[in-house]
C-alpha cells in the first residue's frame, strides 16, 4: 500500500489534523497492544479513504471520520471504562474532534457508529461501514503482530532448512 505521506490528496484533506498537537498526543498512547492510537487512526483513515475513492464515494468525509474515530486519551482497559468503552469512546472522540475542526453529519456518523456490532445503532452512511470494517481489520492486524512475526520467522527458518536439505 502506498505510504499515506506520499499521497498528496490524502494529506491535503487530513494532514493539518495529523500535525495538530492534540492529535499528535495519540502517538504516546498504546492501542491494540502493538500500535499507537495515532498509527491505528492513520491506518484506518488511509485504507478507508482509498476504498471510498475507489468506489467513487465521499473520500474526504471517510478520511476525516476515519482519522478521528478513536480521538480519545484515556486507557480503555481501566476498569472504570472497560464495560462501557464501546459506547463512550465514540462520543468522547466526536467531542474532541469538534475542538479541532467542524464535522459534517457524515463524519459524525462515521465516528459515532464505528463500533457498530458492539453497539446497537447501525451506521447511516456507506462510508461509515467502510470505517467500521477497516477499524476491525486494523485492530486484528495490530493485535496479531507478534503471532505474524513468529510465523514469518518460522517460514524463513523452514526455507533455510529446506535449502540445506536440497544440497
Amino acid at each position: 500500500m502506498k505510504r499515506y505521506q506520499d499521497d498528496k490528496e490524502f494529506m491535503d484533506l487530513v494532514g493539518h489534523l495529523i500535525q495538530h498537537p492534540r492529535f499528535q498526543r495519540l502517538d504516546d498512547i498504546t492501542h491494540h497492544h502493538y500500535s499507537t492510537r495515532m498509527k491505528h487512526s492513520i491506518n484506518v483513515a488511509y485504507s478507508s479513504y482509498r476504498l471510498a475513492k475507489r468506489f467513487g464515494w465521499d473520500a474526504k468525509s471517510t478520511a476525516r471520520g476515519g482519522l478521528l474515530h478513536d480521538f480519545f486519551y484515556y486507557d480503555w482497559r481501566d476498569t472504570k471504562f472497560s464495560k462501557s468503552h464501546a459506547w463512550i469512546h465514540p462520543r468522547v472522540a466526536v467531542r474532541n474532534a469538534n475542538k479541532l475542526t467542524t464535522l459534517n453529519r457524515k463524519e459524525k456518523d462515521i465516528i459515532l457508529k464505528h463500533m457498530w456490532g458492539a453497539t446497537l445503532a447501525p451506521p447511516r452512511y456507506k462510508e461509515s461501514y467502510i470505517v467500521t470494517l477497516m477499524d476491525k481489520y486494523w485492530a486484528v492486524k495490530e493485535a496479531s503482530y507478534p503471532m505474524r512475526q513468529r510465523l514469518k520467522r518460522r517460514k524463513i527458518f523452514h526455507r533455510k532448512e529446506l535449502g540445506s536439505h536440497n544440497q
